[in-house]
């Protein structure tokens, strides 16, 4: 079954830091917020997810690991989202076996969508849709429709991201996401929390717009 829960937030290299923006995920009812550090050293990793882990502990706020599944049992994270080059879901599953574990799936093609049915993520992650730096070898841009359509073919619950911010997000909403992905617009900011509430009232807004 699909479910609509808006923003899926991804932290990497906040300029406010990761604990006051994992701070402002949790002010806002952020529904996942996934940490992502590519390039730190582990232990560097494990003192940040420990730090993140105790702000989300209690909270609505479910709180993923990027890629390693090892620090997301190690910390006593909610969950672990994977690339397609990552360790396979099955493997993960054993790994972090205790119940109720979410597990996530990047996918970047038509193709890779249709094969993560057969996995059974908890969510998959579709795009890039717009351009985006946060890689060093970025995916293939798919575009608005292109990951429009992906998603509502799709029988799992699927979370756009890429490039997605303030000044698309309506456009990538009415080709079809329901869920959505922001890195850049609040890694970027200042003000993550004001940045955050901004995407929440436009993700509102269309929800409301598709109600009527």
């Amino acid at each position: 079954m699909k479910i609509s829960y808006g923003l899926y937030m991804v932290m990497t290299n906040p300029v406010v830091g990761y604990g006051a923006c994992a701070q402002a995920a949790v002010n806002c009812g952020v529904r996942y917020l996934q940490l992502r550090m590519k390039e730190a050293p582990r232990e560097e990793i494990v003192e940040t997810a420990k730090r993140v882990r105790s702000i989300t502990a209690d909270t609505a706020t479910k709180f993923i690991v990027n890629d390693d599944v090892s620090i997301a049992k190690e910390v006593d994270a909610d969950g672990v989202h994977l690339g397609q080059n990552d360790m396979p879901l099955s493997e993960a599953r054993k790994i972090c076996d205790a119940p109720g574990k979410i597990f996530g799936l990047s996918t970047h093609s038509e193709k890779q969508a249709e094969a993560a049915v057969a996995l059974s993520p908890d969510y998959i992650g579709v795009g890039p849709v717009f351009p985006t730096p946060t890689k060093a070898i970025p995916d293939p841009d798919l575009g608005v429709e292109r990951a429009g359509s992906i998603i509502k073919n799709s029988p799992l619950t699927c979370v756009a991201l890429g490039g997605i911010d303030e000044t698309n997000l309506a456009d990538v909403l009415r080709a079809g996401a329901v869920n959505f992905c922001a890195v850049r617009a609040i890694m970027q900011s200042p003000e993550p929390e004001k940045v955050i509430r901004t995407l929440q009232r436009i993700w509102n807004d269309a929800a409301l717009t598709a109600s009527v």
